[in-house]
């Protein structure tokens, strides 16, 4: 071989070998760096991580419906005997409920379009999906969907006759004639809900809701449409849950009328408002009890239990009294859905775990996960937990909150915050799989998330704290969570912001006015500045409940007194502002007014205004466009 071709042979190869080995090297340092978790992927392709949850199960056990935003809005899929999801609504803007029928063959749709939560009812073939509108009152809201147990009726709830109140509608499936046959009397107009029907068909159980803290129950009889008073008490008391047993004497529900306000299982019958508490050792009394559901036989029972902000499901024989195994999983469990044969469906979700819906057979102990929400190629293992914690507040009330930290975090290390406000106010902030949350801490962002004052959970007693004169009360337990953050260590100022949606949009501004050099950056996402144009402005049938919760329009004063936008001037927190154009309960005005009081007092603040958005945004594409507006906001304004 000539001596000049050997030499370039060889250098080809050196050439080849070192790049083979950076190669090498550096896919091996890739490697690494995913295992260790600092790949981390923009919030975008966070917000394209799944969820499926429950949405009707056949009573044999064969056919499971669910929603998922596998599409990019909620719609409902049937999972085929192969395991394999077959999409059954193609609604542009997602669904709002689904309720299946009794035989399962068929199933009601609610849907409304642009976030104006004026759903519409469908009747859909649970077989290939096609479907037949029933209505088509576009400013009129329909809900509260019950089936007949022979599947030819349904019953209904709608405020079509004055876009307030709302009365109670039966509807042949086959004619579409729909009837009036609750509501229309004195003392029973209002927020009326379907909360069951009997099982022999007979009896229909109505809650009226009066306000976030109280309601009533009626019985109804669907044959002579003749109604009497179940409840019968002088002061605030939630009635949840109710089932009327086959005697169509007893009703099991939840009741908070005891002496620590705390929504246990109890026993009421029919005739006598009496409430007898179930006190057998099988929920510890000291938990509140979010939700009760029987089998369709009435076999067997299963509760939802918030331990403190977590959601256990709790399982038994309601002959026996029996407990049942609870499925081997942790984190927030629901649903208790049984069939014939005593296995029951559950969603389960938690901090590192997307939402899904898994089967439980408590004689077995199978554990079977149905559904598989995509991860958008996410490893879930760079996920963290948070740590559940209690601060005290100016007056020495304990706050439950959670504190969420980046998973390398040193002790004593300053990181930017964020503080976190729910909505409601009588909701209640649990530890569940948030997208958003998971992106943050791994970008090296602290949140805490407190349960101040007002929030549900806690008992009645502890949410009534903040009613109507005592509104600003809940902004000091805000104010304390950031004490305690720079108490321990964990920030300082320059380096913490506060966000919210809806009531929690409230808390930003209330937040930023009362202490304007707290926060760096503030995101008010649909929230309320105003309390006055707000009760004004938001939708009819929605007034006369949070009147019951802010304070009567009757209190001009009051309202004001309370309301950020007459203290737009002592704003100097960067803001943003979220809001939809079709928002029903908190209109886009409100964002309007606080932009246009903050521009013409020279301050900062942008703005994202959906157009085709309700109370929050439910399209992916909206979804990420808004995270994505956050993150940079609080980037530039607190690292």
């Amino acid at each position: 071989m000539p001596r000049i071709l050997a030499i370039a042979l060889l250098v080809l190869l050196t050439v080849l070998l070192t790049t083979d080995l950076a190669q090498s090297q550096r896919n091996e340092e890739i490697r690494s760096m995913l295992n260790q978790g600092k790949y981390i992927p923009d919030i975008g392709t966070f917000m394209q991580v799944g969820s499926n949850s429950p949405a009707g199960y056949s009573w044999d056990g064969k056919q499971l419906f669910f929603r998922s935003s596998s599409s990019g809005v909620s719609q409902i899929y049937r999972l085929t005997a192969e395991g394999w999801p077959y999409q059954l609504t193609t609604f542009e803007d997602g669904i709002d409920f689904f309720e299946l029928s009794h035989s399962s063959t068929m199933g009601i749709v609610g849907a409304s379009t642009g976030g104006s939560e004026q759903s519409q009812l469908y009747l859909m073939d649970t077989k290939s999906g096609r479907i037949m509108p029933l209505t088509d009152g576009i400013d009129i809201q329909y809900g509260s969907v019950n089936w007949s147990h022979d599947d030819s009726h349904i019953f209904y709830r709608s405020n079509k006759e004055n876009g307030q109140d709302f009365f109670i509608y039966k509807m042949d499936i086959n004619s579409g004639e729909a009837v009036k046959i609750f509501g229309d009397t004195a003392g029973v107009r209002g927020y009326n809900y379907i909360a069951s029907v009997s099982s022999n068909g007979k009896f229909m159980v109505i809650f009226q809701i009066t306000s976030n803290s109280n309601d009533d129950l009626y019985l109804l009889d669907l044959n002579s449409l003749e109604y009497s008073k179940l409840t019968d008490d002088d002061h605030d008391v939630i009635y949840d849950s109710p089932t009327l047993m086959p005697d169509n004497k007893t009703i099991w529900l939840t009741c908070n009328d005891n002496e620590d306000g705390i929504l246990r299982i109890a026993t009421l019958t029919v005739g006598s408002p009496e409430i007898n508490f179930v006190d057998d050792g099988w929920i510890d009394p000291k938990w509140e009890v979010d939700g009760l559901e029987f089998s369709r036989d009435f076999k067997y029972m299963s509760a939802e239990v918030n331990e403190d902000g977590y959601a256990r499901l709790k399982l038994r024989e309601v002959k026996s009294k029996k407990e049942l195994p609870s499925p081997p999983l942790d984190g927030k469990l629901g649903g208790g859905y049984f069939d014939e044969n005593g296995s029951c469906i559950v969603s389960f979700h938690g901090p590192t775990r997307a939402p899904d819906v898994w089967k439980w057979n408590p004689q077995s102990k199978e554990l079977t996960q149905l559904t598989f929400s995509i991860y958008a190629g996410i490893d879930r293992d760079i996920f963290s937990e948070p740590r559940l914690i209690h601060y005290k507040s100016f007056d020495d009330l304990e706050i439950p909150a959670f504190l969420y930290l980046p998973p390398d975090y040193k002790k004593g290390e300053q990181i930017p915050f964020v503080v976190h406000a729910h909505g409601g106010p009588e909701s209640q902030f649990t530890p569940g799989f948030i997208r958003n949350f998971q992106y943050l801490i791994l970008n090296g962002y602290g949140i805490i998330a407190p349960n101040p004052r007002g929030s549900s959970g806690y008992g009645s007693h502890y949410m009534g704290l903040d009613n109507y004169k005592n509104r600003k009360l809940s902004l000091k337990d805000y104010k304390a969570a950031v004490d305690y953050l720079v108490e321990n260590g964990y920030t300082n100022k320059g380096m913490i912001g506060i966000r919210g949606g809806s009531y929690g949009g409230y808390v930003v501004m209330g937040m930023i006015t009362e202490y304007p050099d707290l926060f760096s950056a503030a995101i008010n996402i649909v929230g309320i500045v105003n309390f006055k144009t707000f009760l004004e402005n938001t939708k009819p049938y929605r007034r006369a409940l949070r009147e019951s919760e802010y304070g009567p329009l009757s209190d001009p004063e009051f309202l004001k007194s309370i309301s950020p936008i007459h203290k737009a001037d002592q704003i100097k927190t960067p803001l943003l502002v979220i809001h939809g154009e079709n928002d029903p309960r908190v209109p886009v005005g409100e964002a309007r007014q606080i932009i246009a009081a903050i521009k013409n007092n020279g301050g900062v603040v942008d703005s994202l205004i959906f157009p085709d958005e309700g109370h929050g945004a439910s399209k992916r594409v909206n979804i990420i466009a808004e995270y994505r507006k956050q993150v940079e906001f609080f980037d530039k304004h607190l690292k």
